[in-house]
């Protein structure tokens, strides 16, 4: 178990991609700490203790500093420490451009980029006073590489990860905190059950799980990815075999984005 003794914040936590990581670094031998807007956390880190790793969880909105102090006192308090922080809570809408209200923009900016930085910067500041360095991993997208239709305000907040991810990289290195993204492509998450029903709607007359299909087809390795696919990605980030690895973005999506 590469991650004994270390401790992890994922926000994001109460499904998805965020509950696999969560498991992942668990089972790697992590202490995870688990944040999520729902109480629905809970029951992922109970299931965690059941399986015999070490859990806790919260509620927190990680717009707001207060709620992001407030989960990694929680790291401290049950744990001692922050060794890795996990920058998974994300949004998104689907408009045309002439629907999209400035209330959507400013949600999905805010979830997905202010709350990536406000996670980040609380992260440093714990692992800066503990010492010993620290992994920082945060969630882009694959539209954080390309921008897709009715999503200008999710591709710009995801690119702006990719920007916070460099910048951060660059001014903590020689702290031994690396920063790295990774963007995952189609995943089976209730994020994407939810963008097969609003894109179909938009490109065509799709029936659910139609428009999923489709992209599927384009996908190299023939299949939509597994939130299992990720937390693969990010264990080995989180581990001692990526120490010399930071400022990066990595793809998780079976060859669908090649760059």
């Amino acid at each position: 178990m590469v991650l004994t003794n270390k401790v992890a914040v994922i926000t994001g936590a109460s499904r998805g991609i965020g509950a696999a990581i969560a498991r992942r670094l668990a089972k790697e031998g992590a202490a995870v700490v688990l944040a999520a807007n729902e109480p629905t956390v809970e029951a992922v880190a109970e299931a965690i203790r059941a399986a015999g790793g070490r859990a806790s969880s919260v509620i927190a909105d990680v717009t707001k500093a207060a709620d992001v102090a407030a989960i990694y006192d929680l790291a401290e308090r049950d744990y001692g420490r922050v060794d890795i922080s996990v920058q998974n809570a994300g949004v998104i809408t689907i408009a045309r451009v002439e629907d999209l209200p400035e209330s959507d923009w400013d949600k999905v900016m805010a979830v997905n980029t202010k709350g990536v930085f406000l996670c980040c910067q609380a992260a440093i500041a714990r692992m800066r006073k503990h010492g010993g360095g620290g992994r920082l991993i945060n969630t882009a997208s694959g539209q954080a590489r390309q921008g897709f239709v009715f999503t200008p305000h999710y591709a710009a907040s995801k690119f702006g990860v990719i920007g916070i991810t460099q910048s951060l990289a660059k001014e903590v290195a020689k702290e031994g905190i690396t920063v790295n993204a990774f963007c995952p492509g189609i995943i089976e998450t209730d994020m994407w059950a939810y963008n097969d029903q609003a894109w179909g709607k938009l490109l065509g007359d799709y029936a659910p799980g139609e428009l999923m299909a489709e992209w599927v087809e384009n996908i190299p390795m023939g299949r939509a990815g597994q939130g299992e696919d990720v937390a693969g990605l990010v264990a080995f980030l989180a581990g001692p075999d990526a120490a010399y690895i930071t400022g990066q973005t990595i793809n998780v999506d079976g060859g669908l984005i090649m760059s």
